[in-house]
């Protein structure tokens, strides 16, 4: 699926007052704008697949524990940021949606991926509506590709620690194993030569983009970028 142009509510659209990030209610208010949005996806203890961003509960949730040690039953006892809001399943999060806008989903880092993937996969069967699914992880990205027929896409930074890995994980070699259908790119690498010259071949996502006036900055380097603070003009 080729896209271009779009501006994705990256994890919704939220204040993490009263409306957290990756919380039902970000979707909600994003649906009713007609923007595409960007959520993240992982594995609870007992197979559920749940829509949280970090692998910590700690900083939307006071709690100092992994969402991977948590059965769902213990985290639907968990609300995000002192709301009413809680960690919601992929499934409600579909139901929720019902194909009215672009889904970009990203699964993060788990030991057995392809369980993982099979699982997301399973759930998004059924689901019509135009649907991006995207891993920082070149075992998550080749088995999506090989498994599915959806737009799959590749994550990019840098890690400060170290050079030589944040340069070998945007080599032309690393990016054609895992050979994705576009790439997503943090802000702070996207302008370099090297990740440029893959526009030829492959749609570009810029994150995060934070306002109007640093959407401006990238709109020559991306095809479609992912903001928070939405709505916002070019």
């Amino acid at each position: 699926m080729e896209v271009k142009g779009l501006k994705i509510a990256h994890r919704g659209i939220f204040d993490n007052k009263k409306i957290p990030e990756n919380s039902l209610s970000a979707f909600r208010k994003a649906r009713a704008l007609g923007l595409p949005i960007e959520f993240d996806v992982q594995l609870t203890k007992d197979n559920i697949v749940v829509v949280f961003h970090d692998i910590n509960l700690k900083r939307m949730c006071n709690i100092n524990g992994y969402v991977e040690d948590y059965t769902y039953e213990e985290l639907k006892k968990i609300v995000l940021l002192n709301t009413s809001e809680h960690i919601p399943t992929l499934s409600e999060v579909l139901s929720l949606i019902k194909g009215e806008v672009l889904i970009d989903i990203e699964l993060k880092q788990t030991n057995n991926y392809k369980n993982f993937c099979n699982l997301v996969l399973k759930q998004l069967e059924n689901y019509h509506g135009e649907i991006l699914l995207k891993s920082f992880h070149p075992n998550i990205v080749r088995y999506l590709k090989k498994k599915s027929s959806f737009s799959i896409g590749l994550l990019l930074t840098d890690y400060p620690a170290s050079k030589f890995y944040s340069y070998l994980i945007s080599s032309s070699f690393f990016i054609r194993y895992c050979n994705p259908d576009f790439i997503a790119i943090n802000k702070k690498i996207i302008k370099k030569k090297r990740i440029q010259k893959w526009r030829v071949k492959k749609s570009l996502f810029v994150w995060t983009i934070y306002d109007s006036k640093e959407l401006q900055l990238f709109l020559s380097y991306a095809d479609n970028y992912l903001c928070n603070n939405l709505p916002y003009k070019k």
